[in-house]
């Protein structure tokens, strides 16, 4: 078997799911949920990839003006406050009651991933747009801003990757009920990104969207609204990080940068325990 946790743990999950002891009313549930679950997110991936290379100069919404600002400014609100509400304490209770019966503890993060990727899919597709576009690039600016986009997307791939690919994707739920077993969370992540700083996901999201060919209106709003998500809610995340992990996260803390990265000796890196 792999060295890699990362992999470990995925593999040995996808193992279990792939033979899983008998009851036909818990599996289908699982693989229900499961399917539900990544087809909603990636849409919402496609979607938010699309609309965002447009600039948000094409979407769904059809909201008249000046009721769609409000429309739209309910879109850019709904996903953070939902997103940091879920990921209190009482947030997650109501998530392991979501899905009724047994079984909606066990499911509880893949309840997550389909709210957060419906709320996705809901801001990019139902966006109205405002029909101005400040600028648009042209030939080979047009190509290398897409590729600096395309590598932005990819180290947000990493970044959830090394973060537990099974818990951001929301396959830990379903593959744990399907297995039949407690779904185990990954350790403290430290290792790809994290070894670098110490909130990769939210830096890599926020590239994406600083990163597109085309500048509306609508492009700058969403923006600055999400990066100062990105560069504020993490505050929330660490400090449950520090309960949890107590002197070990301090340490990490101590040692690996917020959100730029800056040249360190590698002795000093961290390393899971």
């Amino acid at each position: 078997m792999t060295a890699d946790p990362r992999i470990a743990r995925l593999i040995a999950l996808i193992r279990a799911a792939w033979s899983p002891p008998p009851g036909a009313g818990r599996i289908a549930l699982a693989i229900a949920l499961g399917l539900v679950c990544h087809a909603v997110f990636a849409a919402a991936v496609l979607a938010m990839i699309a609309a965002m290379l447009f600039g948000l100069s094409e979407s769904l919404g059809r909201v008249p003006w000046p009721w769609a600002l409000l429309a739209n400014l309910a879109l850019i609100l709904q996903f953070p406050l939902a997103h940091s509400l879920l990921l209190t304490g009482p947030g997650g209770r109501w998530l392991a009651r979501v899905i009724p019966g047994p079984h909606g503890a066990t499911l509880a993060t893949t309840t997550y991933a389909i709210i957060a990727s419906a709320q996705l899919l809901a801001l990019f597709a139902l966006w109205t747009p405002s029909g101005i576009v400040w600028w648009r690039a042209e030939g080979t600016a047009f190509w290398a801003i897409c590729a600096v986009y395309a590598a932005s997307w990819l180290l947000l791939l990493e970044a959830s990757f090394d973060a537990g690919a099974e818990v951001q994707s929301g396959a830990l739920g379903w593959m744990s009920l399907m297995a039949r077993i407690r779904p185990v969370f990954p350790d403290m992540p430290t290792d790809g990104l994290f070894r670098v700083i110490r909130q990769p996901i939210y830096v890599a999201f926020a590239l994406t969207l600083w990163t597109v060919p085309v500048w509306t209106p609508d492009q700058l709003a969403l923006a600055v609204c999400y990066t100062a998500y990105c560069l504020l809610a993490p505050r929330l995340k660490e400090r449950r990080f520090a309960a949890r992990y107590g002197d070990r996260f301090q340490r990490y803390r101590d040692t690996i940068p917020y959100a730029v990265a800056r040249r360190s000796r590698a002795k000093d890196r961290p390393h899971a325990q």
